[in-house]
């Protein structure tokens, strides 16, 4: 079963970030044989690197051998809901901190496959605790 990668891990390796990119390109390349795969709105939040190029971001996770076509499910929409519901409960009782809903649905999509490849396991622990997570 196939790996979810995280924006930051794209964004890391297509940047060459110097402090990142190294750690980020070695855990894909260590998690390829189990396949890899990305959420629809990585691909959305990695669009300004590639200029708005949607051939130049197909082309970059064509090399990275990760496709972008996996679709959405009704199992991640019910994962994204129950994770979404006690996000705000837990914001409203000043238990935790902003995170973005994009968070919240690359978590939920990731819950169907092996995992989540991240270089920020602590942003999503708390709204998906069983959600196994590595980082580089």
């Amino acid at each position: 079963m196939a790996w979810v990668v995280d924006t930051c891990l794209l964004l890391d390796v297509a940047l060459d970030d110097p402090k990142f990119s190294p750690g980020s390109a070695r855990l894909l390349d260590e998690k390829l044989a189990d396949g890899l795969v990305v959420y629809p709105v990585s691909v959305v939040e990695i669009s300004p690197v590639f200029a708005g190029q949607m051939s130049a971001v197909t082309e970059f996770l064509e090399r990275l051998n990760i496709p972008a076509t996996e679709p959405w499910t009704h199992p991640d929409t019910q994962a994204a809901f129950t994770a979404w519901h006690n996000y705000v409960a837990a914001k409203r009782q000043g238990q935790i901190t902003k995170r973005p809903i994009a968070d919240v649905l690359i978590g939920a999509f990731a819950m169907r496959f092996q995992g989540l490849l991240t270089r920020n396991a602590s942003d999503f622990r708390q709204l998906f605790p069983a959600l196994p997570m590595i980082e580089p």
